[in-house]
């Protein structure tokens, strides 16, 4: 893999940030890697902190138990379905052995105030459609069925305070398909896309019951951006504010902001863009940290 090139399928792993969340954390990518960076409460990024775990590219992360969060899955030469927790201080802990169908470019987020969700991604199979759920103590639960278009590099986020959605993603052509997630884990079947069908892009929340979409891949590189509301329905296309890049991550910080860091534009970056409480998106912030891509986030404490 090189730079200057397109990264299309290269796994949009998004997540979103559990409700209230101060502080956020941007850990694991390509080049492969296991170093992280935490987000401040007024989102400031620290420093490149020493690795914990497997150094792999394309996992994807989400929040659990109200205040922690999990890292799961990815590439580390071979594919993996390895979880390391991250408690509640943004401590990355070392490798949990993989339950579920091991797999990279896959998104999670949040559901249901206090669990968390793995969905999609690929592996041998060129595309998956199954999940696995994320219990409230981050235990990861065997695969469940597939419900919706099997997909890779999807974005995922969470809404109206306890629900999720899974959004946009390549089959292998990119989509602008959506699947709701109820407020106990259930995946919904299909809904018609909304917005330019892309894939590596992300997803965090925003406001209280919020959350954005943004970034990613159409036929180039883009810094388009999708409103998701309270109720899960997502929003047409909004102007772009920032580089246009694929593959970052997003988490939430500061209970009620959000920020996109990171990516391919085309070379690895390390840029940032904070999203405010009323879901608009900052010009770059320059950055911190290994620029990589292909990386997770989560929101804690």
């Amino acid at each position: 893999m090189s730079f200057g090139y397109q990264v299309l399928g290269f796994g949009g792993s998004g997540t979103a940030a559990s409700t209230g969340n101060d502080n956020g954390i941007f850990a694991y990518g390509y080049p492969s890697t296991n170093v992280s960076n935490l987000v401040s409460n007024l989102g400031v990024v620290s420093t490149d902190v020493t690795g914990v775990g497997t150094a792999r590219s394309y996992p994807a992360a989400c929040e659990y138990g109200g205040d922690k969060g999990i890292v799961g899955f990815g590439n580390a030469s071979p594919f993996t379905a390895i979880t390391n927790l991250v408690s509640n201080a943004g401590v990355v802990a070392t490798d949990t052995a993989g339950v579920g169908t091991v797999r990279y470019k896959l998104s999670a987020c949040a559901y249901g105030g206090d669990k968390g969700i793995f969905g999609f991604g690929a592996s041998t199979t060129p595309e998956w459609a199954v999940t696995n759920l994320v219990s409230n103590t981050g235990v990861v639960s065997t695969d469940t069925a597939g419900v919706g278009t099997a997909r890779w590099s999807p974005a995922a986020c969470e809404f109206g305070g306890d629900k999720g959605i899974f959004a946009f993603g390549s089959v292998p052509a990119v989509t602008n398909l959506s699947n709701l997630i109820s407020n106990t884990g259930v995946v919904a079947t299909d809904t018609a896309g909304v917005g330019s069908s892309r894939a590596s892009c992300w997803g965090c929340d925003y406001g209280t019951d919020t959350s954005v979409i943004a970034y990613g891949y159409t036929t180039v590189k883009t810094n388009i951006s999708n409103l998701i509301s309270n109720t899960g329905v997502v929003g047409s296309d909004r102007s772009g504010v920032g580089t246009a890049r694929e593959a970052p991550a997003a988490t939430q910080y500061g209970q009620d902001k959000g920020i996109f860091g990171y990516g391919v534009v085309p070379g690895a970056t390390n840029i940032t863009n904070l999203v405010s409480n009323v879901g608009v998106i900052s010009t770059d912030v320059s950055g911190i940290g290994t620029a990589r891509l292909e990386l997770a986030a989560c929101s804690y404490n």
